[in-house]
């Protein structure tokens, strides 16, 4: 998926959607980690693309905290 793409689709979700995408994300680079440290990875750079997902999710989770922070006050 495209990073635009995986943007919009993750603008979408709710809080709780986020929270675990974000923790599906961290459980596919620990997998991707210990795969490098115990044998050769297919796609390195996969890592880096996991890391940035990671990244944009908690961007989204925080933009909507914020958000729900201001309606509150």
């Amino acid at each position: 998926m495209k990073a635009n793409e995986y943007k919009e689709k993750i603008k979408k979700m709710t809080l709780e959607e986020l929270r675990a995408e974000e923790e599906s994300l961290r459980g596919q680079l620990f997998k991707l980690r210990f795969q490098q440290a115990t044998s050769v990875v297919d796609n390195p750079v996969q890592v880096r693309y996991i890391k940035r997902d990671i990244a944009r999710v908690k961007t989204v989770i925080r933009e909507k905290e914020l958000a729900a922070a201001a309606e509150n006050k």
